[in-house]
């Protein structure tokens, strides 16, 4: 797309013809009320005003027809060398005007002296004011150079409240943006490489532990029927986790793609999360961790897609007694402050290190850096409810709690 001046030559031609007739009017006009000037004097001096005009007109016609302001080698020379045919206008204007006006020779050399020294004046201020214009947009020029070499850090000074100043922030703007999408860039080149060899990692280790018992059934290594069950279940577990993660690959894949799709309806949120503390209780029972809930009366009802939330949970409370200690406790609460509800997830393990707490929702971050499958998932449960309660509008965060253990928020409007 190419966006063009929005002022065009010929419509610049126009409103210099409108400003040269508004000036001549004006001047004719002060010209009577001021001196009240005899007819023939008037008729002389709309003669003279009207000739000059005309030439001045001629001038700058000719000057954009041969393309002056386009040949020049810089903005500041244009500049300069508008001001000095401003200033060569104005000559010509009061020198015509006053010879035709019969002055004599004294006084018309007199002002031919100051014209001239009043036209220095005017360009050498010219020359100052387009210097100071041309510095700036040649720090532009610098700054757009080193984007275009890639030092996307580079930002110019935003001096004044002018044009200029405002392309300067806008461009400062634009730099920000680029810096910040190469940097999301880069993080998704290293996230695409840490999936390969994550994804890599979490598929080889069960399938050679697979393999071995495999084999070791095939090949009637195994006598004892108790451990052959063992074996199988062991397969069985391993293929389960299999399962899960090549679950969590599809819908983290589904989402980064924009297919979530919500199918929100009024619905219980309390039940929600009393079929979501029922479906982990043997687990816990098993770990010996005591699992407690309450919800507020004034949460229900709630409009939500009932499924995706309760992965959302799940994730969360798996999350949770995954990281607590036997004797433990993971409690849910529930409340509702204006027009949001906010639900906690606290658990009284170890917390978390202050070198995990901003990643524990990027996808295959694990805190544990051996990436041991007994106490980490496929690393990507925690990235998927964080993309789900986004788009419910809602946010998700974490945090240590004062009394020790993780703290899990979720939040979504009413």
């Amino acid at each position: 797309m190419i966006i063009r001046p929005l002022r065009q030559p010929f419509g610049l031609l126009l409103r210099f013809v409108a400003g040269v007739a508004g000036t001549l009017a004006l001047t004719l006009l002060v010209f009577t009320l001021v001196m009240r000037p005899p007819a023939g004097e008037f008729q002389n001096m709309v003669l003279f005003l009207s000739v000059t005009a005309f030439i001045s007109f001629g001038v700058v016609y000719l000057a954009y027809r041969l393309g002056w302001v386009r040949r020049t080698p810089s903005l500041k020379w244009t500049l300069v060398l508008s001001y000095g045919l401003a200033s060569l206008l104005t000559f010509i204007n009061v020198w015509v005007t006053a010879r035709l006006m019969f002055l004599n020779q004294h006084d018309l050399t007199l002002a031919t002296i100051l014209l001239l020294f009043a036209a220095g004046i005017a360009i050498a201020l010219g020359y100052v004011l387009a210097t100071a214009l041309t510095d700036s947009i040649a720090a532009l020029n610098r700054g757009a150079t080193a984007i275009a070499q890639g030092r996307l850090d580079a930002r110019v000074a935003v001096e004044g409240n002018d044009e200029v100043a405002s392309l300067a922030a806008a461009f400062n703007h634009m730099a920000e943006q680029l810096e910040e999408a190469d940097q999301r860039q880069r993080e998704a080149r290293q996230l695409r490489r840490n999936l390969i060899a994550w994804v890599g990692h979490d598929l080889r280790t069960p399938l050679a532990a697979m393999r071995a018992r495999i084999e070791a059934l095939d090949d009637d290594v195994i006598d004892d029927p108790a451990t052959g069950q063992r074996y199988i279940s062991a397969v069985r577990k391993d293929i389960d986790a299999l399962s899960l993660l090549i679950d969590d690959l599809f819908e983290m894949a589904q989402i980064d793609a924009g297919g979530l799709v919500l199918d929100r309806r009024p619905s219980s949120l309390t039940d929600l999360l009393s079929d979501t503390i029922e479906r982990f209780s043997s687990a816990a029972r098993a770990k010996q961790i005591t699992l407690a809930g309450r919800v507020a009366p004034d949460v229900d009802p709630l409009i939500f897609d009932a499924r995706l939330l309760e992965r959302v949970f799940n994730n969360l409370f798996d999350n949770a007694l995954r990281h607590t200690p036997p004797g433990g406790t993971v409690t849910v609460h529930a409340r509702r402050r204006d027009q949001r509800v906010h639900i906690i997830v606290q658990d009284t393990g170890s917390g978390l290190a202050a070198e995990d707490a901003p990643y524990v929702f990027e996808q295959f971050y694990r805190g544990e850096k051996a990436r041991s499958r007994a106490t980490g998932g496929s690393g990507l449960g925690l990235a998927i409810a964080k993309s789900i309660v986004e788009a419910h509008g809602g946010q998700v965060w974490a945090q240590n709690s004062r009394e020790g253990g993780a703290v899990f928020g979720v939040t979504l409007p009413r």
